[in-house]
């Protein structure tokens, strides 16, 4: 899974562990994302979206395919 945000493009940065003593190991740090079925442009996709961007209300999240009139 690619770990980036379709809305607002966070993706893993690079950064160190540091132990104890003070060595130091490459890591890596991944955003908190999750696939959700929003509507863009009138139409539901499913779309990659962090949590940021989840609570700021960046998207309109869909309505199950159940609840939908049809």
């Amino acid at each position: 899974m690619a770990f980036r945000c379709d809305i607002c493009q966070k993706g893993p940065v690079a950064g160190k562990s540091i132990s104890h003593s003070h060595k130091t190991t490459n890591r890596r740090f991944l955003p908190n994302v999750h696939r959700q079925r929003v509507i863009i442009d009138g139409t539901r996709k499913r779309i990659k979206v962090c949590t940021r961007c989840l609570r700021s209300d960046k998207i309109q999240k869909a309505a199950p395919r159940h609840f939908v009139a049809a």
